[in-house]
């Protein structure tokens, strides 16, 4: 069976230091780029995290400390990765919570924007835990029939993701699904904008889950003490929240998704301030000419002049002052 595919989809898997997304770090990618044609592209990286890797992720995956000590950094692969997935839809197991948050936020840290603008990303362990609540082992084995060889291993993990896929289109096809709503739809199709649909029922803004859109499309909080408010009712009432959230430890990609929401905020907010009106120049008043004779005389005062002593004013001094 063949993925019908308007674009490339990329499937990738990651091995981490650790499961926080703003701080632990890549030691393995693992991308199964499918093309249009049916034709497949593999790259595998291994990545020196730049830190420790705990000995309980090493006893996971299987890496540990001097395996990856002469590789490249993420950084120095960044733009490589970047190349090689292009304009690609994204597809994981288990992606939108967390392969799709960590590597935003290595694409990030190393400079790199990585357009998510229009991509599709379709998670394949959300249509098996809607449709049948499992493993990824249990997946592959489910719809496979097969054992994962050298399970938790990026390739292997990702191989495995793919072949659960073609299995999932083709098992459930024809199947009903029945929502929340009692809406019933047959959501897994050969086509990856229905399972992109599917697989993003709860609208992620920032893939960590920290944010998601809610019914009317609005950015909404999804955690704390504003959690179902939309972003900007919480900045309407308190806007020192965005201060909070960019100095906190939150991943880079919230804080981004959150600066786009501010920014558009604040423009809303300048153009909605009423305009004042103009205020009209003063018009300057002529002074009042004063005529005398038909010709205009300066209005300007003129000292009255001194009135004459009398002997009368004389003897009401003496009077006043006994002299």
């Amino acid at each position: 069976m063949k993925l019908n595919l308007k674009r490339p989809l990329a499937f990738f898997d990651l091995e981490t230091t650790g499961v926080n997304v703003g701080s632990d770090r890549i030691v393995e990618i693992a991308i199964l780029k499918a093309m249009p044609d049916g034709t497949e592209e593999i790259k595998t990286l291994r990545v020196n995290p730049e830190m420790p890797i705990p000995l309980q992720s090493s006893l996971i995956h299987g890496i540990y400390d001097e395996h990856i000590a002469q590789e490249r950094t993420f950084k120095e692969v960044a733009q490589e990765l970047a190349d090689f997935i292009g304009d690609a839809d994204l597809a994981g197991y288990n992606s939108n919570r967390f392969d799709i948050p960590v590597l935003l936020e290595e694409f990030l840290k190393a400079g790199i924007d990585f357009d998510m603008t229009d991509r599709k990303f379709v998670d394949v362990q959300n249509i098996f835990h809607q449709m049948e609540q499992r493993t990824l082992r249990a997946a592959y084995k489910f719809y496979c029939d097969k054992d994962i060889v050298n399970a938790h291993s990026a390739e292997a993990d990702i191989t495995a993701t793919y072949h659960v896929l073609l299995a999932q289109i083709e098992r459930y096809k024809d199947a009903d699904f029945e929502d929340k709503q009692g809406n019933i739809s047959k959501p897994v199709q050969n086509d990856v904008e229905a399972l992109h649909l599917f697989t993003n029922m709860n609208k992620p803004v920032d893939f960590a889950g920290r944010m998601v859109f809610n019914e009317e499309g609005q950015e909404t909080f999804n955690f704390g003490k504003h959690k179902g408010k939309t972003v900007e009712q919480v900045f309407d009432i308190e806007p020192s929240y965005y201060a909070w959230m960019k100095q906190g430890d939150f991943p880079l990609y919230t804080k981004k998704k959150l600066e786009e929401i501010w920014t558009r905020w604040n423009k809303k907010k300048e153009q909605n301030k009423a305009p004042k009106p103009p205020v009209a120049p003063k018009t300057p008043v002529a002074p009042r000419p004063n005529f005398i004779n038909n010709n205009p005389q300066p209005t300007t005062k003129k000292d009255k002049p001194a009135a004459e002593v009398t002997n009368d004013m004389l003897e009401q001094l003496k009077m006043k002052f006994g002299k």
